[in-house]
């Protein structure tokens, strides 16, 4: 007997159980109906002293056709190579998926290593970029191609594109560390440019920025905005910061080293403005928090921020369509880390030297700092202009 399209079509279904015909030609080779009238093609064989059985698939996704050769092609792997294919098969079942590689690069890695606001960015992408469009797929799977498909979908946000690309980057080489795969598809996929996003306030959009904190409700939320301008610190040290950590008669504060991004511990001078915030904030303090919330420290001046700046009219308008209307939300025209920016770039451009901006800003590489070595001209411009006056006088000429 052979199995072919019309005897697989003549197949009566069994009472109950299930009826396997097996082929005359090829071994093992047998098209299985159930008493539901499911049809399959299977694969008897036997490998290493054990008997197996092989779906290759069910009628009529698979053709009697289609089914033989790849039958043959099985057999073929078994008798001259060894080939286990339901073995292979189990072993694929059994390999981890990317929604195995996120969760275990997020307790394994992120919850130890990372910040909360660098964990909540991670958190995001991989619910809502990664895992939907890879996290059913094995890990051993996914390739450059997936990868590059990925990162250019996400083109019209080339930041958020790269910031995803090094998401993945990390999470492989964690697979690799943890035996998953051999190599990290992520290595030779190039980034998109980005233009830098880094701004500042001038002294009138500070200006209006005071006159909105003053006017604004939350007096509390305020006083974090106003520190943010005064320390040049992110959002995460000034919320999660606790008074044993200021010293308020030398003007110090410390910032331990499990909040900084540099894990390190730094030292903090206060300027007289931001310690007169904080004594006049500790008198009224109930916490030994700075900022307290319901389970510990504040953690978020997302909504005070956006209410501010448009206060401060540095917020856009625009539309977006709710269940019964269309409503008007306010957009920031800058992030709330541009204020670390305004701070160094104000101090840069008034001739404070970078070495002295670094240590403020926490930073433990010059380069880092290095970025507002431009603002600096008008220092530089000062001085040299001296020499000018005095070459003008001794020819006689007026300086201006």
């Amino acid at each position: 007997m052979e199995i072919t399209e019309r005897f697989v079509k003549s197949l009566k279904a069994p009472r109950d159980g299930n009826i396997i015909h097996y082929d005359g030609e090829i071994p093992g080779f047998g098209i299985r109906i159930t008493s539901a009238a499911v049809r399959s093609f299977v694969l008897n064989y036997r490998i290493h002293g054990r008997e197996r059985r092989y779906t290759i698939g069910r009628y009529p996704e698979w053709s009697a056709l289609k089914a033989r050769e790849q039958a043959a092609k099985l057999r073929y792997e078994i008798n001259h190579h060894g080939i286990d294919p339901l073995g292979a098969r189990e072993q694929e079942r059994g390999e981890p998926l990317m929604n195995d590689l996120a969760k275990n690069y997020m307790e394994a890695y992120a919850l130890k290593k990372k910040r909360p606001t660098s964990l909540r960015n991670d958190r995001q992408m991989l619910e809502r970029i990664i895992l939907p469009r890879l996290g059913k797929i094995r890990v051993t799977a996914i390739g450059p191609r997936d990868l590059s498909l990925l990162h250019a979908s996400l083109k019209p946000t080339p930041y958020q594109a790269n910031r995803v690309l090094s998401l993945l980057s990390k999470m492989f080489t964690l697979a690799m560390a943890w035996k998953w795969r051999d190599d990290n598809p992520v290595h030779g996929i190039e980034r998109y440019h980005e233009e830098p996003t880094e701004t500042w306030l001038n002294v009138a959009q500070l200006r209006s920025l005071e006159r909105a904190l003053a006017e604004y409700a939350d007096q509390e939320a305020a006083d974090a905005i106003r520190l943010l301008i005064l320390t040049g610190s992110r959002a995460g040290e000034v919320l999660r910061a606790e008074w044993p950590h200021f010293d308020l008669e030398r003007g110090v504060w410390t910032k331990p080293s499990h909040h900084t991004k540099q894990q390190k511990i730094e030292h903090v001078p206060l300027n007289r403005a931001a310690l007169g915030i904080l004594i006049d904030m500790k008198d009224r303090s109930r916490s030994a928090y700075l900022f307290p919330g319901q389970h510990g420290p504040r953690v978020t001046l997302r909504r005070p921020w956006v209410q501010v700046l448009k206060a401060a009219g540095l917020a856009q308008a625009y539309k977006k369509q709710g269940r019964r209307r269309e409503l008007i939300r306010y957009r920031p025209l800058i992030r709330m880390h541009d204020l670390r920016h305004t701070f160094a770039s104000h101090l840069v451009s008034s001739g404070e030297s970078l070495h002295k901006v670094g240590k403020l800003l926490g930073h433990t590489s010059p380069q880092t700092t290095a970025r507002y070595a431009h603002l600096d001209d008008g220092a530089l411009r000062d001085t040299a202009n001296n020499f000018g006056n005095v070459y003008r006088r001794l020819n006689g000429r007026k300086t201006h």
